[in-house]
């Protein structure tokens, strides 16, 4: 026992270690020291060494007794002896250590790592692409059309995506025997580890082509540019995504293109702002309108709208204007647009008009600070 090393120093840890601390220190010599990639003369006594240490760490039963009593206690189970080869550590884990080192594992002595052993051979819809547009507020309001200029990959007319220049040009690759993978055994310290790859020799489609089309050169697919009408929806808002199908990448084994998702952002405008569903615009009055009240036509996103200035409004008071705002683009209900008035004092006056202001103060008994000032007393 006196030539074993202290497990904890094996794993290069403290005594007082989490589970996690544990198996992360473990992954990390595992794939240092395995014999496969490590050719150093003491790696597969070290790899041996790191294994037994973690098979009695990871184990909350066999962990307590080895606090307790040290390697001494590890007689009761089996001396402390690498047993498994991979002490408690589970498939997921298993298979990530040999991935990194293996270039994927397919299994070990009999035993799939949580990886796939067979790839699909049939036909795989490509990947998504993504573009942004910017449109300005108004074409957001009411909705608009636009026209992109985009290269896109397409299905072969002439094969049909197959690559081949006619049927009988396609025959099942000899090498994977149609799975698109082959397999590779590699003897280890610990069984036999199967590797699996893509086939080399049809790139995992499962088939060989003899002659290729002639249009396409045996890709199944021509680049082609196309002017596309994206239209976009009333009531769009910035960052929400318009969808085009067909226009992404190309799929795999004759698969059809992804999709396109433009992200919409809507740029500002000089004086409606976006609030939800509503739309909120400032407009300017005299005093003495804002006194005696008035009648504007107000701008809306729709054209302009009469709306009644009341006698007596207020600095910031806002008035609405009931649908005039924007269409859910769910429900399709339509927002409102709140004018909120901003009150404009004249800084330079007529003769006539500072006349008819001074009349109006001399009429006054008490002004308006004259009855604040009041208040205080």
């Amino acid at each position: 026992m006196a030539d074993k090393r202290d497990y904890y120093e094996v794993l290069g840890i403290s005594k007082g270690a989490s589970e996690d601390e544990i198996k992360k220190a473990y992954r990390k010599l595992a794939k240092k020291y395995h014999p496969d990639v490590n050719k150093a003369p003491d790696a597969e006594a070290k790899f041996k060494e790191i294994n037994e240490a973690y098979e009695v760490l990871s184990d909350p039963q066999k962990k307590a007794t080895y606090d307790q009593f040290g390697h001494a206690g590890m007689d009761g189970f089996g001396g402390g002896g690498f047993s498994s080869g991979f002490g408690g550590m589970d498939m997921d884990d298993l298979g990530d250590i040999f991935s990194s080192f293996m270039g994927g594992m397919g299994g070990f002595s009999g035993f799939n790592f949580g990886g796939s052993s067979s790839r699909r051979t049939g036909p795989i819809k490509g990947d998504n692409r993504y573009m942004s547009m910017d449109i300005d507020f108004l074409d957001a309001v009411h909705g608009v059309d636009k026209l992109i200029n985009i290269t896109v990959d397409k299905v072969c007319s002439y094969c049909n995506g197959s690559g081949a220049e006619s049927r009988s040009d396609i025959e099942t690759c000899p090498t994977c025997k149609g799975s698109g993978r082959v397999v590779r055994q590699s003897r280890t310290p610990f069984g036999v580890v199967q590797q699996q790859s893509v086939c080399p020799d049809c790139r995992g489609s499962g088939k060989r082509i003899k002659k290729v089309c002639p249009h396409c050169g045996g890709s199944g697919y021509n680049s082609v540019k196309e002017q596309v009408e994206v239209s976009i929806p009333a009531g769009i808002n910035s960052g929400q995504q318009v969808r085009i199908a067909g226009y992404g990448e190309r799929g795999e084994n004759g698969g059809p293109n992804g999709d396109l998702y433009i992200e919409i952002r809507v740029r500002p405008h000089k004086y409606f702002r976006r609030d939800g569903n509503n739309i909120r615009i400032t407009v300017p009055i005299s005093s003495i309108d804002a006194t005696l009240g008035t009648t504007v036509d107000v701008p809306t996103a729709y054209g302009d709208v009469e709306l009644t200035i009341p006698a007596g409004t207020q600095p910031g008071q806002q008035l609405r204007l009931k649908g005039y705002g924007i269409k859910d683009l769910r429900t399709r209900n339509t927002g409102d647009q709140y004018v909120e008035v901003q009150i404009e004092i004249p800084k330079k006056l007529s003769r006539e008009e500072r006349e008819l202001y001074e009349k109006l103060a001399n009429r006054k008994k008490d002004s308006v600070f004259e009855k604040f000032k009041k208040s205080f007393k």
